[in-house]
């Protein structure tokens, strides 16, 4: 590295650049968070340092364990909310994009990678040093692995077998999580996208960099040994004991000036043009381009190149626990609960001290009684020399008992950090990481997490998550074409939040399943809609073969056209028939009604002849006409009424489903 004394200007050299920014970062670090971090991480470890005395007489160096259960519990919690289903991230396609296979085996292969290389351990890691500093950060690491593949080759027309490997080279993509004392970034920036750039400043096996050397990827060229700095150093109880087998590496993120980065990107051994990184199809004439650049021991230069990323984005992803306004370091579960944590210890070592004068009080002694020789020690079992009488010589002095009420005060302060950290109590949330909990289990523990740290999943999710799987997608694409022949690049990821939201989504179209009948037409639009939010390998599968299975069979559609037709060929007769009695019944009704209108006249008539039969003149004929009249009108209204009775009686209707009689 550079001295700060020496003058220094930006046109001198790249490396010289790059090392003056991170000088100037070291110093903002050290000078405003690398002594609070130290001290996170010394409570978070219970290790106990001369600062922590809270009095000269204090000989107690007990350190509690609340501020320690927090971070435990805490980390447990997210990390039960992110892998407590088994898959912690997902992926599905743009809604334009109408073929959704290629983002599927993306999807797959990306699961079986992030297995093999161990990504969820580099994830649990970056948790843990959130909850301790405030802020979690990784870089994405690629690098060429070999993969053994078993061959078999018959021989000799099958009598024989070869059996051997097929040796082939893989790009793998490693999630690798950075101690905040190792990263370095723009003091203003609050994001690691808008900030000018950010390094990872760290000590490095001297082999590691050799090997590198070896494959091309760094520049041939003599490292020095490299200078103590506990500052970087991974842990501080780690001394001068490799000095001579690590070298300082400070790898840089970010933009630097194109004029210095096409200076230090030419050949020193050829004889040719500095090299331009203009584009010839656009116009760039910008005065920083975004590189990536390896510093050694005392500013050497090992890798200048542009960024090689085809998104042109930053290996670098970060996530604070707690955000805090225009700062780029977030706030932690050990800063949250740092000042009950250290009334407790102080709370705690002043009992012991007390209890250890309660328990073994101090004695005074005559000396000039003492034997000669004689050592003023108390222990068990040890006899005392006495020139007299004991009681004499000897008198201890007594402090009392020790007050109750700490015990109190202890609880009181243990609670108060469960407060001020958000931490649940040491029992822990059921059902397990690797998912074999029962769903109801897990839906009853994760409601509470989510509403206890709802705030940090989504930073970690929108912030690391996310980033890291649509990185490592976007890494394997252009390095891994092979392996990953997607070349839809825009699709959509999504981490435990959404699969929870999901799930529940499931379970409401489970419930409304269940209140209708499979006859429903809704019902398979429900099946289908409650597959498509599954988190299932084969989900667009299961969709197709729902699709078909709705699809009617033409031979069944055939016999139920059939069907239909037949029962609408007996509706028609069945109407036809109806309308025959209805038009029989009519035609009965209107000739009884002509009769009816001439039964009237009949009668008038046949009255008129009965009175007028067989009379003669005189008054005998006119009493026997009187009468005759009477008793024609008496039978006359008799059959009236009797008329009437039959034209007051309604028309018998036919019941349904029964023909008219």
């Amino acid at each position: 590295m550079l001295d700060s004394n020496e003058p220094f200007t930006i046109e001198e050299s790249l490396e010289g650049w790059v090392s003056n920014k991170a000088m100037s970062w070291r110093d903002y670090f050290e000078a405003n968070y690398s002594q609070k971090f130290d001290e996170y991480y010394r409570l978070w470890r219970g290790q106990w340092a001369p600062e922590d005395k809270t009095r000269q007489s204090e000989r107690s160096r007990i350190i509690s364990p609340a501020l320690q259960q927090a971070v435990e519990s805490s980390v447990a919690e997210l990390e039960e909310a992110t892998f407590g289903r088994g898959k912690w991230f997902d992926i599905k396609d743009d809604y334009m994009d109408k073929d959704q296979a290629d983002v599927m085996m993306l999807r797959n292969h990306l699961e079986s990678d992030f297995k093999r290389n161990k990504v969820r351990k580099g994830v649990a890691e970056c948790l843990i040093n959130a909850a301790v500093f405030g802020t979690g950060i990784a870089e994405i690491e690629l690098s060429t692995e070999k993969e053994f593949k078993p061959a078999t080759q018959p021989l000799m027309d099958g009598e024989l077998t070869a059996v051997g490997v097929n040796i082939v080279d893989r790009t793998c993509v490693k999630l690798r999580p950075v101690m905040p004392q190792n990263f370095l970034i723009d003091p203003v920036a609050t994001s690691v996208d808008d900030a000018l750039g950010c390094a990872v400043d760290e000590f490095v096996s001297r082999h590691v960099v050799e090997k590198l050397q070896e494959q091309g990827v760094y520049r041939d060229v003599e490292l020095q040994e490299a200078q103590q700095d506990f500052d970087i150093e991974p842990d501080h109880d780690i001394q001068s004991i490799y000095e001579e087998d690590k070298v300082r590496l400070t790898k840089y993120y970010g933009l630097v000036p194109r004029h210095l980065l096409e200076e230090a990107m030419k050949d020193p051994d050829a004889e040719e043009e500095a090299v331009s990184l203009s584009n010839d199809d656009e116009e760039d004439d910008s005065y920083y381009v975004e590189a990536i650049v390896v510093i050694g021991n005392d500013g050497v230069l090992l890798k200048a190149e542009a960024n090689p990323y085809m998104m042109g984005d930053r290996p670098i992803i970060a996530f604070p626990w707690d955000v805090v306004p225009s700062r780029f370091w977030g706030r932690g579960v050990c800063e949250k609960g740092y000042n009950s944590q250290k009334a407790l210890d102080a709370e705690l070592r002043a009992r012991i001290d007390a209890l250890a004068l309660t328990v073994h009080p101090m004695l005074a002694m005559d000396a000039s009684r003492m034997p000669r020789g004689a050592k003023p020690e108390v222990r068990a079992g040890k006899v005392i020399l006495t020139n007299g009488n004991p009681a004499e010589i000897l008198q201890p002095f007594n402090f009392g008992q020790v007050s109750q009420i700490t015990f109190a005060q202890a609880g009181a302060l243990q609670q108060m950090v469960q407060t001020s950290t958000g931490a649940v109590d040491s029992t822990g949330v059921s059902g397990g990481i690797n998912g074999e909990a029962t769903a109801a289990g897990i839906s009853m523990s994760l409601g509470a997490i989510i509403k206890r740290h709802k705030r940090t999943l989504i930073n970690f999710q929108e912030s690391f998550i996310v980033p890291f799987v649509t990185k490592a997608a976007h890494r394997y694409m252009q390095f891994e074409p092979e392996m990953y022949p997607v070349a839809d690049y825009k699709f959509d990821v999504s981490s435990s939040l959404g699969i929870i939201a999901r799930e529940y989504e499931v379970t409401q179209l489970v419930q409304l399943l269940q209140t209708m009948s499979p006859d429903t037409p809704m019902y398979p639009e429900l099946v289908k809609s409650i597959v498509d939010n599954m988190n299932l390998s084969n989900r667009e599968e299961l969709i197709a073969k729902l699709d078909q299975a709705n699809q009617p069979n033409p031979e069944a559609q055939q016999a139920q056209q059939a069907a239909q037709q037949a029962q609408m060929a007996f509706q028609a007769s069945q109407t036809a028939a109806l309308n025959g009695q209805a038009q029989e019944s009519q035609a009965r009704a209107a000739k009884a009604a002509a009769e009816a209108q001439a039964v009237p006249q009949e009668l008038e008539i046949d009255r008129i002849r009965a009175v007028t039969a067989n009379l003669q003149a005189g008054d005998a004929d006119d009493k026997e006409f009187q009468k005759r009249l009477k008793i024609s009108e008496q039978l006359l209204k008799e059959r009236e009424v009797a008329i009437k009775e039959v034209t007051k009686q309604p028309n018998p209707q036919p019941t349904q489903g029964q023909l008219p009689q």
